[in-house]
């Protein structure tokens, strides 16, 4: 047995292997770990601005406006997260924005088709304390079954980049996409740490 687990050993070593148990990456250094802190304060703003946290409150009712104030016309989540049966989100928001021209309140669009997170995946971000974020968005039970990798392809969806081009009356995102895009990626090389822990 020792002489099996001597072989086995040498045979890892001199293929650049290592044994079972040994830690595949190296933890992330000090310096590494608060620049992931830093960066994921721009995460944090990021994602409870209005433009992303109206969509995700604590109860089922969509937000909006700067203040989030509640959603018009009783609009709810629904059983999936499109709204309810003959008032689905995509009743009033269409593909795409209106043109500027149209003025102010009228419903924006987006061309993956408006809605919120189901109600079993909530994805609560209004109120929510920096830690809390932090460990919801990465938990796959509470994130969709996403990875750090399949999040970062979230990024790109229609969804979350219109909030950088919300139509007409509406507040984008102040933190450049491509700032808020690079925030992650360190914040996630650094092994995605959370605030107070």
């Amino acid at each position: 047995m020792i002489r099996s687990s001597l072989v086995l050993a040498l045979l890892l070593a001199a293929c650049g292997g290592q044994a079972p148990g040994a830690s595949q990456a190296p933890s992330p250094s000090p310096a590494s770990r608060e620049a992931g802190l830093a960066a994921f304060e721009t995460v944090r703003g990021v994602l409870q601005h209005p433009r992303c946290q109206n969509c995700h409150p604590a109860g089922d009712v969509p937000l909006q406006g700067d203040e989030g104030r509640l959603h018009n016309q009783l609009v709810l989540r629904g059983p999936t997260g499109h709204g309810m049966a003959g008032a689905g989100c995509t009743t009033c928001h269409g593909p795409t924005n209106p043109p500027n021209s149209f003025g102010m309140h009228v419903p924006p669009g987006v061309a993956k088709g408006w809605h919120m997170p189901p109600p079993e995946m909530k994805m609560v971000f209004v109120g929510v304390a920096p830690r809390a974020l932090c460990e919801q968005i990465k938990d796959p039970a509470r994130n969709g079954g996403k990875d750090m990798a399949a999040l970062r392809v979230h990024l790109e969806d229609p969804l979350v980049t219109w909030g950088w081009n919300p139509g007409a009356g509406r507040t984008p995102v102040p933190t450049p996409y491509p700032e808020f895009i690079a925030a992650w990626e360190t914040w996630a090389r650094a092994g995605a740490p959370c605030p107070g822990g």
